[in-house]
């Protein structure tokens, strides 16, 4: 399991106290309550819904079980088993898939590839890549020259075979009426038609969406023979494990029943561990309470550069969660120790408005790389050169929380054992739990988005549409 440590969070005068914690045990268990006892079974009973819980999305809590539970008495039959076999029909026809979607809709899916892939996946020949096609990702933005870039690139010849050419498109919209999502799905169906044909289309393009809708209308009329669902009661940000992260998790190679696995383990680790051993009460418990004395900037500092998009793909879920009614915390990623050399001063010595929650990596997946000895020591690195990149990692992770706490600057660490299925799995449920748990402790409902959706009005008036 993931681990939780707020022990440097415990500081007289700028940080908290174990008694704080002890004080709001009873808040944060009637919180725990309140979603497994009262929403879910307003939910799934689809009983009347109170306006202060509209909408409701609670789906995604119990849904890694339930897929679980369906593979295993109908396996290809499933969801999950069509999911597998659908990735594995693209795996073996093509060398690039393109992944489109904004927000929740692609977040949780680049963040699995750059944590759980290898690094520079897509430079790597095919054979380094397990056979696995190179993955991109648009229709998160209306860049012009990023979307003309990659147009480029899947109309230049790869290779020799067909398989080295084609390419496939996963497109991923719950309403299908996303603008940045919906163009960029008609400027790529353009260029597939043109450059993989348009008889293809029925296998190599897959849509996930809703049940209805306008990408649901349209995969119908074009012929898309594969379309997985985004469950009811599943929102966007809370969506990385049903079809909307899993299918381009296992397009990209992932065992995504490993993935799904992790997500219960948390669950089940939430619903029973009592505060003071529960890594998902106590994270709320500490950054509540450091946010009510002040410190309403929540930064996630990850010690790995393969972890800056799961901390993105946080950042929007905390966001769209909690920023309302004029209240949430702030959420920022950086990157360590690369961003100790761009933002520490200011986080070191800056506004006392900060809580850093620490993503520690306890094992690498490489062998550890020795710095080494060199005849030429102007640099003076002989003195370490028996040193690895883990252990000067370490010793970055100690210096710089040693001097936050000498200056008093509270700090929490997240213990990841490693970067894998398991582990990414872990957190990302551990995160959806905390921000659902800190919205019912502080009376916002973490569910739906109203403020994105004025942008979308504006926007679509600007644009002449209705």
């Amino acid at each position: 399991m993931l681990k939780y440590d707020y022990t440097n969070a415990l500081i007289p005068d700028y940080g908290i106290s174990q008694t704080d914690i002890d004080g709001i045990a009873t808040k944060l268990n009637d919180a725990r309550s309140e979603i497994f006892n009262v929403d879910i079974p307003l939910f799934e009973n689809e009983g009347t819904v109170p306006t202060e819980k509209q909408p409701l999305d609670t789906a995604f809590i119990d849904l890694p079980e339930k897929l679980l539970n369906e593979y295993e008495s109908k396996r290809n039959d499933s969801e999950l088993g069509m999911i597998i076999e659908c990735a594995a029909n693209i795996r073996s026809n093509v060398d690039r898939a393109v992944i489109l979607g904004i927000g929740g809709s692609y977040m949780g899916a680049k963040a699995l590839m750059e944590s759980c892939c290898e690094p520079y996946f897509n430079e790597l020949p095919k054979s380094e890549r397990g056979g696995v096609p190179r993955i991109y990702f648009e229709g998160n933005n209306v860049d012009n020259d990023a979307s003309q870039g990659l147009l480029k690139l899947l109309r230049t010849k790869q290779g020799e075979s067909v398989q080295d050419n084609d390419w496939a498109i996963v497109v991923i919209s719950k309403s299908g009426g996303t603008t940045e999502t919906a163009v960029a799905l008609r400027q790529f169906l353009r260029e597939f038609e043109a450059t993989v044909g348009n008889e293809k289309i029925g296998d190599l393009v897959v849509p996930v969406t809703g049940v209805s809708g306008k990408l649901h209308e349209l995969s119908t009329a074009i012929g898309c023979k594969h379309r997985f669902a985004v469950p009811d009661g599943v929102g966007g940000r809370f969506s990385v494990t049903s079809a909307v992260g899993l299918l381009p998790a296992a397009i990209m190679g992932l065992d995504v029943v490993a993935f799904l696995k992790s997500a219960v383990e948390m669950t089940q680790h939430f619903k029973s561990a009592d505060i003071g051993s529960n890594c998902v009460m106590d994270y709320v418990a500490v950054n509540h309470l450091m946010e009510e004395k002040g410190a309403d900037v929540r930064l996630l500092s990850v010690w790995a550069k393969s972890l800056e998009c799961v901390g993105l793909w946080y950042d929007q879920l905390l966001a769209e969660s909690l920023g309302k009614a004029e209240k949430g915390a702030l959420p920022l990623t950086v990157v360590n120790s690369r961003d100790l050399h761009s933002r520490a001063q200011q986080h070191q010595e800056g506004k006392r408005d900060k809580l850093v929650n620490n993503l520690i990596v306890e094992n690498w997946k490489a062998d550890p790389l020795g710095v080494g000895q060199s005849e030429n020591d102007q640099d003076r690195l002989n003195e370490i050169a028996e040193k690895t990149l883990p252990e000067i990692m370490t010793a970055a992770i100690n210096g710089t929380n040693d001097a936050y706490k000498e200056d008093r600057r509270p700090t929490t660490d997240i213990l990841m054992p490693s970067i894998c299925e398991e582990s990414v799995g872990q957190f990302f449920q551990m995160m959806m739990l905390a921000t659902v748990l800190e919205g019912r402790l502080i009376g916002i409902n973490p569910y739906g988005q109203p403020g994105v959706e004025k942008y979308k009005v504006n926007m679509n008036r600007y644009l002449g549409r209705s």
